[in-house]
């Protein structure tokens, strides 16, 4: 057996300067399950984070709060901290980057950088405030764009037709903060001589430390060439002050990826036996892995290693980037009430509903995450109540009356056993490449085949049969067997769900390698339910909450506000309740499913629904390319669709399902307990 891993891992710092929404949630639920994962199997790996406390704004909005910048970020990492804890993410450290270890370790790592010849100096032109008596970064700087004339545009791009210019540009420039005009003043700041890592970067980055996508961008970067970096701001600033520059302060960019060894540091101080340098020297042997967004690949993937190589310390093992989390495929908007603080989602909803579904749509790429707030209840609906759960609560109950609550030794289905058993490394192996969707299409591919099976043996129907109960508790007690086997593969994802299945189970906290095992002659304590279906009512009123937290805080500033527009999708043509009515959906149970020879998007799924067999295309191909995994599944479809004849035969019905499309497709389930031909009303 190897040896365990050992891995450092972080997330990007939160800014101290608002509050964490679910966008920010995509980045630290996938992190914290990769790490609650690499526990799992047995690893040491280690969870820090930080707030970013640092810079220019978080100064400015204390001053307008009338508090301190301390007090500020004081109250911040509160209601961060609560957040995070209450949607399950398991730092092993939080801390902030106003911290003595932070100054020790920016100070230590300038230094080196200043005696190796790094560090350059020489005079900037910058707008000044003459109000306020400090320089202004791009973003505190307005007026109309040189390019279109529009009106009230940044220092640095224009909204309206996108060009890029130097604030200096600007016409008729006013500062954001005072409104007064500012002037051009001089002042000498310090600058990081980032070219002379190019060598050391093109190579890095080439050396699958990143996805090839980011790679690829970074390549267009570095073949344009790199520019020194400015390391500085001067006073008034809230930060560290420069090593011997009085008035002279560290960027906050600086400071902030330097915090991620600084919660570690703070961390090691406190932990007996954890040494800081095993896992920050230049041939440390540990793992360091970063999780962040695309925003700010260029500050963790050009400048980050940089200073790091240029100050003696290692390089990260790799840097994870996602893409940017999107509700109902746009843009979070406040005005429609998609723009979601994470408090407000945990005021109405399950921090594990939104880990599943956050999983679910993780693959490995990029690519951006839409939070489709139908598809969620859906999709958490069907698989972790009608799929998971379903089968705990369909056994228990068996066992509970037939045997007092003791599950039997014994193996009712030896390859069904096999199957999970063959798909642990798989399922493993997708949680390490950090392709969570697959992981999740696997585990619940496995409880379909678990709920056809019990569907097929229907203990409910051998309960009232003499002679019959061996059978009942043989397998039931395989049911909870492999409910415990889906258990053990999801809880990474749903630490909550694992809890709650560990005491109904009886048993120590699950490991991966349990997986191994079957539970006999064990006893089980009383079922309770493990997770209640999604009601569409609290989606609705968190959105609506939303809404409200829009009107309590129209005065607020930031660059994450959303565009104000209200968006009033138009409805389908009503129908009356007889026609309604008139819609025969039914229970099927898929008996065959094929691939259509010529046909890119259909598959022919045979379906008994009671009293008769139907033929019926759907185009769901994408979704399920293996469709044999669908047999033996239940379905709802519409049985009085009248028939419809295409190229490849007749169509004699229509299965429901929902999804955006792709490899997002999801066949509808009825409850548990349904039988083929039962009409759902």
């Amino acid at each position: 057996m190897s040896e365990p891993r050992k891995i450092l891992v972080t997330s990007a710092l939160p800014y101290a300067n608002g509050s964490i929404h679910l966008g920010h949630m995509l980045e630290y639920i996938q992190t914290d399950m990769w790490v609650r994962f690499q526990k799992h199997r047995g690893n040491q790996c280690i969870y820090v984070c930080a707030d970013d406390a640092h810079g220019s704004a978080i100064m400015l909005r204390a001053e307008k709060e009338g508090i301190s910048p301390e007090q500020l970020i004081a109250n911040v990492q509160a209601e961060h901290s609560g957040d995070f804890a209450d949607f399950l993410v398991n730092f092993d450290n939080f801390h902030s980057t106003h911290s003595e270890e932070n100054r020790e370790l920016s100070s230590l790592i300038y230094t080196r950088l200043r005696d190796a010849g790094h560090i350059a100096t020489r005079s900037v032109t910058q707008y000044f405030d003459p109000e306020k008596k400090m320089f202004l970064a791009d973003r505190f700087i307005k007026g109309t764009c040189p390019k279109c004339g529009t009106e009230d545009q940044y220092g640095d791009n224009c909204e309206k037709c996108g060009a890029t210019y130097a604030p200096t540009d600007l016409k008729d420039p006013k500062s954001a903060i005072s409104g007064a005009t500012p002037v051009l003043k001089d002042s000498k700041h310090f600058f990081f001589d980032l070219p002379a890592f190019d060598a050391m970067l093109k190579s890095w980055t080439r050396s699958g430390t990143l996805q090839d996508a980011v790679a690829n961008k970074l390549s267009e970067w570095l073949d344009s060439g790199l520019q020194q970096w400015d390391i500085s701001r001067d006073a008034p600033y809230f930060g560290f002050e420069i090593p011997g520059e009085p008035g002279k302060y560290f960027y906050v960019w600086l400071d902030a990826p330097i915090g991620y060894m600084a919660s570690f540091k703070n961390l090691c101080d406190r932990t007996p036996g954890l040494e800081f340098e095993a896992f920050w020297n230049k041939d440390s042997t540990a793992e360091l892995y970063h999780f962040i967004g695309k925003d700010i690949v260029n500050f963790h993937a050009l400048f980050w290693p940089a200073m790091l190589e240029g100050s003696g310390f290692r390089k990260p093992s790799g840097i994870n980037v996602h893409g940017y989390l999107t509700v109902n495929g746009q843009k979070m908007s406040k005005s429609r009430g998609t723009f979601i603080k994470a408090r407000t989602y945990l005021e109405h909803l399950s921090p594990e509903y939104l880990r599943y579904y956050y999983a679910a749509k993780l693959g490995r790429g990029v690519d951006d995450l839409d939070l489709n707030l139908e598809d969620f209840v859906q999709k958490v609906n069907s698989d972790l109540i009608g799929k998971v759960v379903n089968i705990a609560s369909r056994c228990a109950g068996f066992i509970h009356k037939g045997n007092a609550g003791v599950l039997i030794a014994g193996n009712a289905a030896p390859e069904l056993t096999e199957a999970f058993l063959a798909a642990a490394p798989s399922i493993a192996e997708a949680y390490e490449a950090r392709d969570f969707a697959r992981a999740m299409r696997e585990i619940m591919a496995l409880a379909d085949r678990a709920n056809a099976w019990i569907a097929d043996k229907a203990p409910w129907s051998l309960a009232k049969q003499e002679g019959k109960q061996d059978e009942v508790q043989a397998i039931c007690a395989l049911g909870i067997n492999l409910f415990r086997q889906l258990v053990i593969f999801l809880k990474p994802v749903l630490p909550n769900l694992a809890a709650d299945a560990e005491q109904f189970l009886n048993v120590a906290p699950l490991t991966w390698d349990d997986h191994l095992t079957l539970l006999g002659n064990h006893q089980l304590n009383p079922f309770q339910a493990l997770m209640t279906r999604i009601d569409p009512a609290k989606v609705e009123a968190m959105t609506n909450a939303s809404k409200e937290d829009l009107a309590a805080s129209a005065t607020d500033t930031g660059a994450a506000q959303g565009n104000g527009e209200l968006i009033n999708d138009p409805l389908s043509p009503e129908i009356d309740f007889d026609a309604f009515a008139a819609i025969d959906l039914r229970v099927a149970l898929i008996e065959k499913a094929e691939h259509v020879e010529g046909a890119d998007k259909l598959l022919r799924l045979t379906l008994d629904i009671g009293d008769e067999k139907r033929n019926v295309f759907s185009g769901i191909k994408s979704a399920y390319p293996n469709p044999a995994e669908l047999e033996g599944r239940l379905t709802m479809m519409i049985a009085n669709l009248k028939p419809r004849k295409m190229r490849f035969g007749i169509s004699e019905g229509m299965v429901m399902a929902a999804g955006p499309g792709g490899e997002e497709i999801y066949l509808l389930s009825p409850d548990s307990g349904a039988k083929p031909g039962q009409r759902i009303k």
